[in-house]
């Protein structure tokens, strides 16, 4: 795969899995824009990935905040005047029982999960239209297919990813813009590597494959998804479980 002369746009870009989607994109020679809700780890994320030999941009952005993403796209355009992949990947959690789980808790998770991919798809599409190429990848959860005790505005809002991501596809299939989705299962973090052993080997007891992921892992489902050979593709969520759900 080959993505020279693209530019791609990540949203929580600047770490964990996006960190890692923008490296691989820019490995195979993306130019990148990296978008985060802290100016200062967008500005740092940026500057170490143009290491990689592509031009990188660092954007300020809540994802939640139509303003803030209408001004950060623009932003874009002003300097590059193209944007080819958009990969949503910006996520919160803010878990609890639903009977304990307060309305803010609630609104905040929907509004940064699932509104900020819709605010970022739209105005993605309006370019990509014009381009008549565009590749969008939203970064769902295995969550939204199983739900999780706890997640009740997590698992909604990654579920609300699966029907927007399929209903975009509809909506511009025939314009040359492709609408995908990826699912991880367990990722191996900082959390989960922080975990007692116990409860480690009792997750790792629903992974048929018996490891936990890797954000690599996700990072190649995307850029596959991403690319123009994946153009007979759209409407799709890829599952990255190790086999956790089939």
């Amino acid at each position: 795969m080959d993505f020279k002369g693209q530019v791609a746009m990540i949203t929580g870009g600047a770490r964990g899995i996006g960190r890692s989607i923008a490296a691989q994109l820019a490995k195979q020679g993306a130019d990148l824009v990296i978008a985060d809700v802290s100016e200062e780890t967008a500005g740092e994320a940026s500057r170490e990935l143009a290491d990689l030999g592509v031009r990188t941009m660092a954007v300020r952005l809540d994802v939640s905040r139509s303003e803030e993403v209408s001004k950060a796209f623009e932003a874009v355009m002003k300097e590059w005047g193209r944007l080819d992949i958009l990969v949503n990947n910006a996520g919160i959690t803010k878990d609890g029982l639903v009977l304990r789980m307060k309305e803010e808790d609630w609104d905040a998770v929907i509004n940064i999960n699932l509104k900020g991919v819709f605010l970022c798809s739209k105005e993605a599409v309006k370019v990509m239209v014009k381009q008549k190429y565009g590749r969008i990848v939203n970064i769902a959860s295995v969550v939204a297919f199983m739900g999780n005790p706890g997640q009740v505005n997590y698992s909604a809002s990654k579920a609300g990813i699966v029907g927007l991501t399929k209903t975009v596809a509809r909506e511009y299939a025939s314009r040359g813009v492709t609408v995908n989705a990826v699912a991880p299962g367990f990722i191996s973090t900082a959390m989960t590597d922080a975990l007692a052993e116990n409860v480690r080997q009792e997750m790792l007891k629903s992974i048929p494959v018996g490891a936990f992921g890797t954000v690599d892992d996700v990072a190649n489902a995307v850029c596959f998804l991403a690319a123009r050979e994946a153009g007979y593709i759209t409407g799709q969520v890829v599952h990255v479980n190790g086999g956790m759900y089939m």
